[in-house]
């Protein structure tokens, strides 16, 4: 009898021990839940007094807070951005894009506008943010800050790298660009711009409009040949070394792009001139090839004084140096007679094709072109690549049998008997071979 009332008190003690352990554990939970709801409730109400801030805050003070958000949140991803904003960053976000519309035209702090949105745009595993930006127009009003001419050159330096990353974010996005208007508004840029900085970016993003976007690749690439004709040195050099990475992407070349890249020879800055003799060089595995090489011979033979026509618009800028018209058309001609060296000495076969266009009778026309020094010494590194100084040795007579000559190859070297015999590793003999009476009196001299 005492035994059993002693296991039973044994046993509701034992009960009542549970009983209180449960009740201790979930005091414990309640306690929990009601520290974090504390906590979430202090953090909602950090972040309402900062939005309520923003909202009654002056221009001047709305710069203030927004040089901080830099400082402090430069690189951050999107969980440690949402976690900064109590899981409402969207809100700050909204309100900085509603500011941005309302204020670009003006340029009132837009550049520390611009980076602010570039932290969301950038931030890692932040795909809604870019989501968000473009559905309230955020392509479109980018686009528009890079035609607004009161606006800073810094400015649209930062809305071409927000551009960039929308680009960079994937093919429906570069496509949103381009159906935007996108690369005529940012090609016009690149032209107008007056800081290398600036188009080196603005390179970056056409770069990228052009890899991955079958739908527009050929937009960005007629783009990119329009640029030529610019005014602008570094925009043509930009637009030329971009142009050979997006041709070799379209595959085949565009008719119009013959004329525009003999008229960047007109050029007298020689990083150009290089670009634009790479250019040729890749031309030369497309069908553009034959009206190419015929432009470059007949760039050749320069034109009276009287016609001289600058077909290049580099001398257009007010900035550079103004030369007498008929310059230009003679640093064309060295440039083509440049090319043509360079080609050659790449290509027997490509000699071949420009003896079939005459070009021995344009280089001898270029190489008594007695004003200009730099195209006779091209001329005669073309015609023989050991004759570099013979043009220095010339007297008035053989100048005018120079630029009056008439000589025909290969029309000279119609009959069979005549063909001189030539190998691969002679092919520079190519240009003289022709027995021309002109030079045989220089011949005779040196």
């Amino acid at each position: 009898m005492r035994l059993s009332i002693g296991r039973r008190l044994g046993e509701d003690g034992l009960w009542f021990v549970r009983q209180d352990v449960n009740q201790s554990e979930e005091l414990a939970g309640r306690t929990v839940l009601i520290m974090t709801s504390t906590k979430e409730q202090a953090a909602i109400s950090r972040l309402m007094g900062f939005l309520q801030e923003w909202d009654n805050a002056s221009k001047a003070a709305r710069s203030h807070i927004l040089g901080n958000f830099i400082k402090a949140n430069q690189g951050k991803t999107g969980p440690e951005l949402e976690l900064e904003f109590s899981q409402g960053a969207s809100l700050f976000l909204t309100r900085l894009t509603a500011w941005l519309r309302l204020t670009y035209m003006y340029g009132i702090y837009l550049d520390q506008q611009l980076k602010s949105i570039g932290i969301f745009l950038s931030a890692a595993s932040s795909h809604k943010y870019l989501i968000e930006f473009l559905e309230v127009g955020g392509v479109l009003t980018l686009l528009e800050i890079l035609g607004l001419n009161q606006l800073k050159e810094e400015d649209k330096r930062e809305s071409i790298k927000l551009l960039q990353l929308v680009a960079n974010a994937g093919r429906k996005y570069k496509e949103l660009i381009c159906e935007s208007y996108g690369v005529r508004s940012i090609a016009e840029f690149l032209a107008n711009s007056k800081s290398e900085e600036t188009q080196e970016q603005v390179q970056i993003l056409l770069d990228s409009l052009g890899h991955g976007n079958p739908k527009y690749q050929n937009q960005v690439y007629k783009g990119l040949i329009a640029l030529l004709p610019c005014t602008s040195p570094k925009a043509q050099q930009l637009s030329l070394q971009t142009l050979r990475t997006v041709q070799v992407i379209v595959g085949a070349a565009h008719p119009s792009i013959v004329d525009a890249v003999l008229g960047v020879l007109s050029s007298m800055h020689l990083e150009v001139q290089y670009e634009a003799i790479q250019l040729v060089k890749d031309l030369m595995a497309y069908e553009v090839r034959p009206v190419l090489l015929k432009g470059l011979v007949e760039l050749l033979i320069s034109p009276g004084k009287e016609t001289a026509k600058v077909k290049g618009k580099a001398l257009e800028d007010p900035a550079t140096l103004h030369l007498p018209e008929p310059l230009s058309v003679y640093i064309q001609q060295a440039a083509a007679a440049k090319a043509i060296g360079i080609l050659a000495k790449d290509s027997t076969k490509l000699a071949e094709e420009m003896i079939q266009l005459r070009v021995v009778h344009g280089l001898m026309c270029a190489m008594g072109n007695e004003n200009h020094t730099t195209c006779q010494r091209q001329a005669s590194i073309a015609l023989e690549r050991d004759a570099k100084t013979l043009y220095m040795n010339m007297d008035a007579v053989q100048v005018d049998i120079l630029a009056s000559n008439k000589v025909n190859i290969p029309g000279s070297l119609s009959s069979p008997e005549r063909m001189p015999h030539m190998e691969d590793d002679k092919r520079n003999s190519l240009w003289t071979s022709g027995a021309d009476p002109g030079l045989r009196v220089l011949s005779a001299k040196h």
